[in-house]
């Protein structure tokens, strides 16, 4: 799917742009990957990072049409992972995460459309499942928009891939916690009662390239995440950088004390894809997706929360050894 392709990056050089790049490269033959962000200080880095002549790097934001428009001609897929995340930053600039979130995500879609690019992949978040904080909100606009953007063309597919918290990526609790630990604590918990899924940055993007390339269009494919008590992560971490005390902040507005992947609602038209993916069709689907997903198992879950599957601390520890934490 990638060989000889021009693959673009939306917000390509944060975490998970910057281990797709990576990914691409070893694993696939792009003839070009367009890394789009609006940080001149991230890509100058990225790029001395990587050295790589098939990577080219354009200054843009997903906000400005007009330049979405110029940047992706001639591209055949687009990640767009460019996104305002953090749900206190969210909920202090509300009009700023609907500029770049529901906005830019709009431009995706048209300027993708206007130049004939194969396949979109939008990756979201368990937060945009029944979400309670404006960033889930602007994720689930930005879920639907991409969904209902596959009856806007014959050739342009959109795909959804939505997934929890993966260690390592840009503002990760994990390197918090073990800063906190390595300074003599306390490590700070808003709720010793919250779960959260998690997944390793090499996994999720292997993951997302698997259903980059299965899916037709209109899919939403949900990674198949283990989850686990906050406070266990912390306690677990403590056994390789030392003990200091936890202690309890209270909930943030917007946070949740456990994520959800998939909604009740979501499970009567959801699906077992493998061991490491379900997919959730769109309400009112075609006849391609039909024929497609009409023989697969139905979720056997009626809603899959971060407290369905919870992990002991000593699956914790291979997590954390896995993602090279511990």
């Amino acid at each position: 799917m990638f060989d000889n392709s021009r693959v673009f990056i939306t917000g390509g050089t944060g975490s998970w742009g910057q281990t797709l790049t990576r990914l691409l490269l070893a694993d696939h033959n792009p003839k070009q990957i367009i890394i789009y962000s609006r940080g001149e200080l991230a890509q100058v880095m990225m790029q001395r990072k990587f050295q790589d002549d098939r990577i080219k790097y354009v200054i843009g934001d997903v906000r400005d049409y007009d330049a979405m428009l110029r940047a992706t001609q001639g591209v055949d897929y687009i990640f767009h992972l460019a996104a305002l995340k953090h749900v206190p930053i969210c909920e202090d600039h509300p009009q700023e995460a609907i500029k770049t979130n529901i906005d830019g995500t709009t431009n995706v879609v048209n300027a993708a459309i206007a130049n004939g690019v194969k396949k979109v992949i939008d990756v979201s978040t368990d937060k945009a499942v029944e979400p309670i904080n404006l960033y889930g909100m602007t994720k689930s606009v930005g879920e639907k928009t991409m969904i209902q953007a596959n009856d806007l063309s014959d050739t342009t597919r959109f795909v959804c891939i939505r997934g929890g918290n993966v260690m390592g990526s840009n503002g990760s609790v994990i390197p918090l916690f073990i800063d906190q630990i390595k300074s003599g604590g306390p490590v700070t918990i808003t709720d010793f009662a919250m779960t959260r899924f998690f997944l390793t940055l090499e996994e999720a993007i292997r993951l997302l390239f698997k259903a980059s390339i299965d899916s037709i269009g209109g899919e939403t494919f949900v990674m198949n995440m283990p989850a686990c008590y906050i406070r266990d992560v912390a306690e677990v971490l403590m056994d390789t950088y030392g003990k200091c005390d936890i202690i309890e902040t209270g909930i943030r507005p917007g946070e949740k004390l456990d994520e959800m992947l998939i909604s009740h609602h979501d499970a009567q038209l959801s699906y077992v894809y493998d061991e490491n993916y379900w997919m959730t069709l769109p309400v009112g689907y075609n006849a391609d997706l039909k024929a497609k997903y009409e023989n697969f198992t139905k979720l056997p879950y009626t809603e899959f929360s971060s407290k369905t599957n919870i992990m002991d601390k000593s699956q914790i520890s291979d997590m954390l050894a896995k993602g090279g934490f511990v």
